[in-house]
């Protein structure tokens, strides 16, 4: 299963006479914990249907000529959209660009359909290592006061350590 999940929530209606109004659908993308919106109008969806019928065998869509003001036939829709987008998920190992162009996608990750994004038990040991090189090694305690019979006594340490424990001390 793909780490994407996609909703079409709610519809409104555009425009001032049902003649030249158009219908916008909310569609909620959910990938990895992240959540955005995207807005689309039922010509776009068409549009990515007849693009992905060149590279994969899309689910039918809802028909394209229907009274957009009606709001049963308008929820029939929304319904017959998100099942479309639901459907090209789950039929797909790999989603194609232009569908996730449609839905504002810019970075999938690409993992086999029984990872998800994040997951603590699909994490290997080797990816779970740090990567990062030590900024402070340490060759005794830092704790204790260099000896001062150490030619070359560690500054750094000594003024922190005299900072914090010492923090009246006024150098020579």
């Amino acid at each position: 299963m793909h780490p994407l999940e996609v909703s079409i929530p709610s519809f409104r209606s555009e425009g001032s006479n049902m003649e030249k109004g158009y219908t916008v659908f909310k569609i909620e993308v959910l990938m990895c914990g992240r959540q955005h919106t995207v807005e689309k109008r039922y010509s776009e969806f068409h549009a990515l249907h007849k693009m992905l019928k060149k590279s994969i065998k899309p689910p039918e869509i809802p028909s394209k000529h229907v009274r957009n003001w009606v709001p049963k036939v308008l929820e029939q829709r929304r319904l017959g959209l998100e099942l479309y987008l639901q459907t090209i998920i789950m039929e797909n190992e790999v989603l194609p660009k232009i569908f996730l162009d449609f839905l504002n996608i810019r970075h999938f990750p690409s993992l086999p359909k029984t990872e998800s994004c994040g997951s603590f038990e699909t994490e290997s040991e080797e990816s779970s290592k740090l990567t990062h090189q030590p900024a402070l090694l340490f060759l005794r305690d830092p704790y204790l006061l260099p000896v001062t019979n150490d030619t070359f006594s560690n500054m750094v340490i000594e003024g922190v350590l005299r900072g914090i424990f010492y923090p009246d001390f006024q150098p020579r």
